[in-house]
């Protein structure tokens, strides 16, 4: 499976922002598949999940009520709608498919990764 993550940017605080990962491989629609962030210093944390048909999601406290995972398997894409965005935001997003079942929110347990789109949130 090969992630490319895109549509970050700079946005004003409040402001939305729709990140797309895009994929390849014939796994890619039978996978959970999750966000995570990293911003400088600091660890890559889990943003939020969703399982191989989109039935089931997961989201961190901190994005809760925000932001919004969703997939079209026909399109082999997976999008992250997110809506009231803080400074506290900015971080660089990665898309990462399990390449099975699972969809937690254990980093380690993703074994594909994207590149990563840098979202940039101003006050």
């Amino acid at each position: 499976v090969q992630l490319q993550a895109f549509g970050g940017g700079l946005v004003q605080a409040g402001g939305s922002l729709r990140l797309s990962c895009a994929a390849s491989g014939r796994t890619f629609s039978s996978s959970g598949v999750g966000w995570f962030r990293q911003a400088p210093g600091k660890e890559r944390e889990f943003v939020a999940s969703i399982n191989w048909d989109g039935t089931v999601t997961y989201y961190s406290d901190f994005v809760k009520g925000r932001f919004t995972i969703s997939r079209d398997n026909a399109k082999n894409t997976v999008h992250l709608q997110m809506n009231s965005l803080e400074p506290e935001d900015t971080a660089v997003y990665y898309c990462a498919a399990s390449g099975g079942s699972y969809y937690g929110t254990n980093v380690k347990q993703y074994n594909y990764w994207g590149q990563g789109t840098q979202v940039t949130v101003s006050s």
